[in-house]
């Protein structure tokens, strides 16, 4: 039996490897994931879901056909937000809590047909709709780093599990910096894919036209570079496919071009970048240059707050897509329905919301998309922080607050860079490379111009070289 220590000690690629020689089947892997999930998942609420059964049955089929997949056999989770057949779909809500699915999401189709084994969903908040993983539904998810502070959000629980060590990746989706944002709370790799190229339900509604795209939290370049070769699509969907044919697996430790790189400091509304953020960045930015990158301070030419407006607009549109049939089917109004008063307010915007209002907040959106098209003409990369704070304690953000305005007012104040790249659908990056005084991470941001995801994962693999650890300890057995 593999022992525990060693399973963490591996990412998605050398537990397969295990597989593939012989020292481990996917049946061990398995039990080694449910062994760390029963030591660790009490204290870090991560897993909300788990179905060991079918787990088990997929590894031992695994097992019988030894697929030689470079990700076959391992231990994996679902984002609770992706609709697995048979599972609760409730999106962290009480509107939804009695949600079952009836088929797989697209992605959960596709992580099933490269042989990964999925044996639980992970905590989200409520209909993904901010940057903390905590609902009155589900529970708060904790950072494994510090058990008081927030993992990130919206895919805070798997972060926690990859960051403890109970599966070396898990499935993950950003529409805002839903993958950047934890990623850099719990000291993981969380790339934000290009617009298009990879798996994604057929309607607008659900990509929030365009700016919600998937992918994996890691613990290492190569796992963020393998999922992206099983998630990319090899013809267009509802958008435009990136034209880079190479495997991201077999080009992410090619050496990157000599690069220009645009450093962001400044906070891009009326707020403060702290100190801890504005070090890491500036280290990140000493790297690059001892390897023989420009770097350069500079800002992007767009118009934020008119951005923060227009995306608000569409994904006001689309929470109300999805809350209105649940509304319908239990028979209540929206002033009675078990939402949060975030979720309230914005369910009432997108409903108000006319034709002209959405087409015109799209115009302002693809308006910023072709003014950083321009700015990449200047720029290969674009640095800066992921957060403007280092990861916040729990309760700190609460989208169920009295005051609202409040709430607000302190979702811009932290996380004011990662959302552009989801309007503009360019690829983004989240890097760990720095802590605070008591051990939280501290993630920084690398964007690029839209189809250039293997740039930046060739430029990760120079800062970030090696597997990072797992924080569980103990597992000896």
């Amino acid at each position: 039996m593999l022992a525990l220590k060693e399973y963490t000690q591996h990412d998605a690629i050398g537990l397969a490897e295990l597989r593939l020689s012989g020292e481990a089947s996917a049946s061990e892997l398995l039990q080694c994931a449910f062994s760390l999930a029963d030591q660790l998942n009490p204290a870090l609420n991560a897993i909300v879901h788990q179905d060991r059964d079918q787990a088990e049955h997929s590894a031992r089929a695994v097992d019988r056909a030894t697929p030689k997949g470079l990700l076959a056999g391992v231990p994996f989770l679902i984002k609770e937000v992706n609709a697995a057949k048979g599972w609760p779909h409730t999106r962290a809500s009480h509107l939804f809590k009695s949600n079952v699915a009836e088929r797989d999401s697209a992605i959960v189709a596709r992580y099933r047909e490269h042989n990964l084994i999925p044996f639980g969903s992970t905590n989200t908040p409520e209909f993904c709709l901010t940057i903390t993983t905590e609902s009155s539904l589900l529970g708060s998810c904790h950072n494994p780093h510090n058990l008081n502070h927030t993992t990130g959000g919206s895919s805070g629980g798997s972060a926690a599990a990859v960051a403890a060590g109970i599966v070396p990746a898990a499935d993950a989706s950003d529409g805002g910096g839903s993958i950047r944002i934890p990623a850099a709370c719990c000291g993981l790799i969380g790339l934000k894919p290009s617009r298009g190229l990879t798996v994604i339900e057929g309607d607008l509604g659900s990509a929030w036209s365009g700016m919600s795209v998937s992918h994996v939290l890691t613990r290492s370049v190569r796992d963020c570079a393998a999922f992206l070769d099983v998630l990319r699509l090899n013809k267009a969907e509802l958008f435009p496919v990136p034209e880079y044919r190479e495997s991201y697996f077999h080009t992410h430790a090619q050496l990157p071009k000599k690069l220009r790189v645009a450093l962001q400091l400044d906070h891009p509304g009326d707020f403060t970048t702290d100190a801890a953020c504005i070090d890491a960045v500036q280290h990140t930015a000493h790297q690059l240059e001892q390897l023989g990158h420009a770097v350069e301070i500079d800002t992007p030419p767009v118009d934020y707050a008119l951005l923060s407006i227009s995306m608000s607009t569409l994904i006001n549109v689309h929470t109300a897509q999805i809350v209105s049939p649940g509304l319908e089917k239990s028979g209540l109004a929206l002033d009675r329905a078990p939402v949060t008063e975030s979720t309230r307010r914005m369910v009432a915007r997108g409903l108000k919301t006319t034709a002209a209002q959405y087409l015109a907040a799209l115009d302002n959106v693809r308006l910023v998309e072709r003014q950083m098209a321009g700015f990449h003409q200047q720029y290969d990369l674009i640095l800066s922080p992921v957060l403007a704070k280092p990861p916040a304690e729990l309760g700190w953000l609460d989208m169920d607050a009295e005051d609202i305005r409040e709430y607000a007012r302190r979702y811009s104040a932290y996380s004011p860079f990662t959302a552009l790249y989801n309007g503009t659908g360019q690829p983004s990056i989240s890097l760990p490379v720095h802590k605070t005084s008591n051990d939280v991470p501290i993630g920084v941001m690398l964007s690029a111009a839209w189809g250039h995801d293997h740039v930046l994962l060739q430029v990760a693999n120079l800062l970030v070289p090696d597997i990072i650890p797992a924080l569980q300890t103990g597992a000896t057995t």
